[in-house]
């Protein structure tokens, strides 16, 4: 097998990327220690220790890429863009196109210390402090859907309008090209949201896409949100999609997915939903949030084409993950929880 030229393990790649890093980047002075995270990241991504701080350099993977996939140029324009903005964010400092470094484009931006956690229920915090961090997240992402776009350079980071037409479309497509086995809660769903879409109009602002918990630095404490990471599904679309993907863990059960079903949220200090909801309106100025129960069976829809495609993906051999075929199998009871949630609205 031949060696990758650019494998950041090498002691000659580190050392033309030191070099490059400390052309470009002000005040970047080497040698830099690196460590690669390991956890969910589609595009390879490292912390560099130097003498003088850390940093993150997030790189295109390398070999052939699916369209539209692994754009960090996105991600390093929308990192750039919220920097001035109330919505926390890495600082961005450099893009290479230039692929001579390290075989694909890559960028570099500041490192953020704090906590990352991965798991709703908060186990590690104090009841007082979940219900202090759920409510910091609905601040983040309201900041984020009351950013002008149209001032921070964001005004063509998307198309305006049609945005749920497009993406049931989309993971619609997705979904039946990795499609295994009939999953009867997927064919409701895909049937329920054409013939249910919202009656409010469609607002359309900056949206993340993957807006969670583990993709936010946090205080120890969960006293703040310090950072937004993983940028890589923002578009401009309907920020109510955001939400519902954000609080889809309220219908999900604890035993599989770590969800809010089947435990008792009160007494762990963590937020009804409805409280959540409330605060957000009152944040962005919304009257009320009508149509709800679309907005997260939309996220439940969306999830399982995701599931349906790791899933596939692990039966050909081919998955990132070594977890990918046990997460995958999990796109029929995600499906499932989508469907008794139709039903029940009737």
């Amino acid at each position: 097998m031949t060696a990758d030229p650019f494998d950041l393990a090498r002691p000659e790649v580190q050392d033309r990327l030191t070099a490059y890093l400390e052309r470009a980047v002000p005040g970047f002075r080497g040698p830099a220690r690196l460590h690669r995270f390991t956890n969910g990241q589609s595009n390879p991504t490292f912390r560099l220790d130097t003498d003088g701080g850390s940093y993150v350099l997030r790189k295109q993977p390398a070999g052939k890429l699916l369209p539209k996939a692994h754009q960090i140029d996105r991600e390093y324009r929308v990192l750039s863009a919220l920097g001035p903005t109330p919505v926390p964010v890495p600082a961005a400092l450099h893009y290479c196109e230039d692929a001579s470094i390290l075989g694909t484009p890559f960028y570099l931006m500041g490192h953020v210390a704090g906590a990352t956690f991965g798991d709703m229920r908060l186990p590690e915090l104090t009841p007082d402090q979940r219900r202090t961090v759920c409510f910091r997240l609905i601040e983040t992402l309201a900041a984020l859907h009351e950013v002008d776009v149209a001032a921070v350079g964001l005004g063509d980071y998307g198309r305006p309008g049609g945005f749920y037409e497009r993406q049931i479309a989309v993971w619609t497509r997705n979904y039946r090209a990795a499609e295994t086995d009939r999953i009867e809660g997927m064919e409701a769903l895909i049937a329920w949201l054409p013939a249910n879409m919202p009656k409010d109009p469609e607002r359309t602002t900056l949206v993340h896409g993957d807006f969670r918990l583990e993709n936010c630095i946090a205080a120890e404490d969960g006293s703040e949100i310090r950072a937004v990471l993983d940028w890589e599904l923002s578009t401009l679309g309907e920020p109510l999609a955001d939400l519902g993907y954000h609080l889809m863990h309220h219908y999900m059960p604890a035993d599989d997915f770590g969800g809010y079903v089947g435990i008792d949220i009160a007494a762990l200090g963590l937020p009804a939903e409805a409280e959540l909801l409330d605060h957000y309106a009152r944040l962005t100025g919304r009257p009320a949030i009508n149509d709800w129960t679309f907005h997260v069976a939309f996220a439940l829809f969306r999830s399982v084409g995701i599931l349906q495609g790791v899933y596939a993906r692990a039966l050909q051999g081919n998955a990132s993950s070594p977890y990918a075929l046990e997460r995958g199998r999990k796109a029929r009871l995600v499906a499932d929880v989508g469907r008794r949630l139709i039903e029940a609205r009737g």
